[in-house]
């Protein structure tokens, strides 16, 4: 019925229903439901990283995305957003994914606009997507997450245009990484309950204090692996947005046999008075029991998750890319920032969540002293033969509150 509240979609059409619905129905009126894209190219030896893609809220019927160009520090970043059911076509105004082979080619184009940012490129991935275990967290019983995720490495075919700059994506240096996501996370505010009326949140003494999280690319050698410990160094499960204790993969080439990862261990070098990497050794295990080393270094300031449109104040009336931005069929805007000296006093747009923690990521408030937590690196692997693979990759890091390891409090 065309009046009805879940309109067929165009994916409708495929025997792919989890429900006796419509997909444009999802089994969830939680706000903090949501599914999204994540696609980035870096560049280690330019300082250069460039990310974009969107998110779904259907509770709140949007859909919004951003365009992210970090030019050592230099953050430029363009953000979009429409209301979702009108139009189920993976697109927002200028920007547009099409995926040419599912999870291995997707083409994604940014048309010229006004941030200066465009892009019109093949990604590829160079080993299969890694399923990451599934995440569940909970609050006084309220299930909170409930989230699967896959992670890939890749290299990108096509152009970028930023800051009156065109770069070949086909070049040597540069690599490619993604994510895709759905199902429930983190609360964001503004569509977060009021913890004034709610009993306190439990606290935990063994709370999640680091998360390492790391895709990457070493010529023909490609993976992705993450870690996530408590305050004393311990890798466990743990009740919290990402959960996992370890998990990961090493691939080398497309038709090759996964090498399952079974632990690791870091030795984080830190920028000092600072939480921010410099360097790192991390040793990993496989399924095997072969022993591989990645020796890893930031090649520039990282960038800031806090424009992209995650979090409140994000955008400039004070919203996220989850929220109404007074346009239906295509709001749009821009912003450029000078984040080459971090960590740096950070205000957000507006006053909505300025209090509020970044239950996301870092546990601060939003209106703090911050620092980015996603880096561009150099990286070297060694296997077990002695094999020495040279590339690069996108670390996402931060510690949380006090963590033993390294003499945070």
């Amino acid at each position: 019925m065309p009046d009805s509240p879940y309109p067929l979609t165009p994916y409708d059409e495929y025997p792919v229903h989890a429900t006796p619905y419509p997909l444009s129905y999802i089994p969830s009126t939680d706000y903090n439901w949501d599914e999204g894209y994540y696609f980035a190219v870096m560049n280690p030896q330019l300082g250069i990283q460039y990310c974009c893609g969107f998110r779904v809220n259907p509770a709140t019927d949007m859909i919004g995305g951003y365009a992210l160009f970090n030019d050592n520090g230099i953050q430029r970043t363009f953000r979009f957003s429409r209301t979702w059911r009108q139009n189920f076509k993976l697109e927002v105004g200028p920007f547009r994914v099409e995926f040419v082979e599912p999870l291995r080619k997707i083409r994604l184009t940014l048309d010229e606009n006004e941030s200066g940012i465009a892009h019109d490129f093949l990604w590829i991935g160079t080993s299969p997507a890694h399923l990451e275990e599934h995440h569940l967290a909970h609050r006084r019983g309220r299930r909170t997450t409930d989230q699967s995720r896959y992670s890939q490495p890749g290299i990108a075919a096509g152009t970028l245009t930023a800051r009156g700059k065109t770069y070949d994506l086909a070049e040597s240096g540069w690599v490619a990484v993604r994510d895709h996501s759905w199902g429930l996370y983190v609360e964001r505010p503004p569509f977060a309950a009021d913890t004034r009326w709610l009993p306190p949140v439990p606290t935990s003494p063994d709370a999640r204090a680091l998360r390492f999280w790391v895709t990457f690319r070493c010529g023909q050698l490609s993976g992705f692996y993450h870690m996530h410990e408590d305050r004393h160094g311990v890798q466990r499960k743990l009740d919290d947005v990402f959960g996992t204790p370890f998990g990961g993969a090493f691939f080398l080439g497309w038709d090759q046999p996964a090498i399952a990862l079974t632990g690791a261990r870091h030795e984080i070098e830190f920028i000092p008075g600072t939480r921010m990497l410099h360097r790192a050794t991390v040793r990993l295990t496989d399924a095997d029991g072969g022993s591989w080393t990645q020796e890893m270094e930031a090649s520039c300031p990282p960038w800031v998750i806090q424009t992209m449109g995650y979090t409140p104040g994000s955008w400039k009336d004070g919203g996220s890319f989850h929220s109404y931005h007074g346009n239906e069929t295509l709001a749009t805007e821009w912003d450029e920032f000078d984040f080459s000296q971090q960590p740096f006093d950070y205000t957000p747009y507006g006053a909505a969540g300025k209090d509020e923690p970044d239950t996301m990521h870092t546990g601060l408030s939003y209106k703090d002293r911050i620092h980015g937590v996603e880096y561009v690196l150099r990286i070297l692997t060694t296997g077990p033969d002695g094999t020495v693979h040279e590339g690069a990759g996108q670390l996402e890091l931060f510690i949380q509150g006090a963590y033993a390891p390294y003499g945070f409090d």
